[in-house]
């Protein structure tokens, strides 16, 4: 059992955060400063040491030194966000941003302890690939466990392959895909198997940090730079050098931001708000959006020069509703998660709430559907999830997909309508909506984009197929 060390001035946090451990199967000591700890225990006992950075007396980077090589985890506000970094830097293996999510917490915990291991034992964990080796057959492909993501369908595993391919190359990636299909993930998995993977990786919610502080937040600034500005501050730009920077939501990054990152992309270097003086920077950009970029630098909301930067890469997350049985798979690994967190015993489900899971939409996709599961673990009484508590509503589902698909077709233009669907989808029933709509749509769209309009999944198209009688096109046989 792992032997984690919590160092923490408040008694609170320190109290819940070794409940979660315990929960989750950790050997817990505390202590509530940088001394206390010093005093108590021999650092090098501990298999991870957590530590917050503020604390009375030393800051908690002082562990680093006495930990003698075992790793150390920093815990910091958002407001502290570069100091932590800066520890990174002292030899801190990472760092969590407090008020922390219980999820996110214990996968680092996870992450840090496995390349612990990985370390110690001097054997790699995991598999590489040479640039020039083409992907393994999406049969053969085990990357789902060694990259932190689950996906055996094959627009999953050509992903994986091309994560491979990229990883090594210091080449900008976009990552595309909706919100909530993990962008994150991809862009943590292509840093893990880059040559930069010893060095930090610092991820930036560009749509969470105000626009007034966006430029001083990523370039830094110099002391007397602005109102409020008393000292000079690095960036996270800069807190990256020889490492990643992720940007999320980059869509949302004002103008002005775009021209300074730009010129980080074009000459490799930033300049300070308030400063005259440019520096050097050595970083790999990975950006991540949900929206369209090309139409909004057509419309000038971004910048294009920057876009086409942006796009050397692009990598295609799909969305959980085009994943087939990986939302299974998802499924019941978020359920052996919440399970184990909640100390309720082993659950499963029942063969009536897979169906609910296979056949339901997920327009939130993994976050929706990590959520739903969590609710359902909580709520359950019984070892056996049932429909009812995952609280799915699949006819509501199908109906509101519908009746959306009716709107989409009403507001067309006249000309562009072979046959106007009936003027109210309520009139219909769903079994009858189903069948006029694939009747009508089947000879220009593919199964997957029929399945996607209704909602459904394509295994679900099929069985109601099946079900209603419906022939599928013969064009239509051969479609992957």
């Amino acid at each position: 059992m792992p032997h984690i060390l919590i160092v923490e001035d408040e008694s609170i946090i320190r109290s819940a955060l070794r409940r979660l451990l315990e929960r989750n199967q950790y050997q817990v000591s505390e202590a509530g400063s940088v001394q206390e700890a010093l005093e108590r225990y021999s650092l090098t006992q501990f298999d991870l040491i957590i530590s917050d950075l503020r604390l009375p007396g030393a800051p908690g980077t002082e562990l680093i030194q006495h930990a003698k090589g075992q790793p150390v985890l920093i815990m910091t506000s958002y407001a502290s966000l570069r100091s932590a970094v800066d520890s990174m830097k002292l030899g801190a293996v990472d760092y969590i941003a407090k008020p922390f999510d219980h999820g996110e917490m214990l996968q680092s915990i996870q992450r840090i302890l496995k390349d612990n291991q990985a370390n110690s034992s001097s054997k790699p964990t995991v598999p590489t690939a040479t640039p020039s080796a083409p992907p393994a057959p999406s049969s053969q492909i085990p990357q789902q466990v060694s990259l932190g993501i689950i996906g055996r369908c094959l627009a999953m595993q050509n992903l994986f392959g091309k994560i491979l391919k990229v990883a090594p190359t210091d080449s900008n990636v976009l990552i595309l895909g909706e919100s909530g299909t993990g962008k994150e993930l991809v862009a943590r998995a292509l840093h893990n198997q880059s040559q930069r993977a010893k060095s930090p990786m610092i991820s930036v919610n560009c749509a969470a940090i105000p626009e007034t502080l966006i430029e001083s937040e990523l370039f830094g600034h110099e002391k007397g730079a602005f109102t409020g500005a008393t000292s000079g501050r690095t960036g996270l730009v800069e807190a990256a050098d020889g490492g990643t920077l992720f940007l999320d939501e980059i869509g949302e990054l004002p103008l002005e931001a775009q021209a300074r990152l730009l010129r980080v992309l074009q000459e490799g270097e930033i300049r300070r708000v308030g400063s005259v003086h440019s520096q050097k920077v050595n970083v790999r950009l990975i950006a991540a959006t949900h929206r369209d970029l090309k139409t909004l630098s057509k419309a000038g909301h971004f910048r294009e020069d920057l876009y086409y930067r942006l796009n050397v890469i692009a990598l295609k997350l799909p969305p959980l509703r085009e994943r087939e049985q990986d939302v299974l798979e998802i499924a019941e690994a978020f359920l052996k998660h919440h399970s184990n967190r909640l100390n309720t015993g082993p659950l499963f489900f029942s063969p009536e709430a897979k169906q609910a899971i296979l056949h339901y939409a997920w327009p939130g996709n993994v976050r929706e559907l990590e959520n739903a599961i969590e609710r359902a673990a909580i709520l359950s009484d019984r070892q056996e999830i049932s429909a009812e508590v995952l609280g799915i509503d699949l006819e509501q589902n199908a109906f509101e997909a519908f009746n959306s698909l009716h709107r989409e077709e009403h507001n067309k233009p006249s000309e562009a309508k072979t046959n106007d669907l009936p003027e109210a989808a309520e009139n219909l029933s769903l079994e009858d909506y189903f069948q006029h709509f694939v009747l009508e749509h089947q000879e220009h769209m593919t199964e997957t984009e029929l399945a996607r309009k209704l909602g459904i999944s394509r295994k679900c198209l099929w069985e109601r197929r099946q079900r209603l009688g419906i022939p599928r096109r013969k064009s239509a046989a051969g479609e992957a």
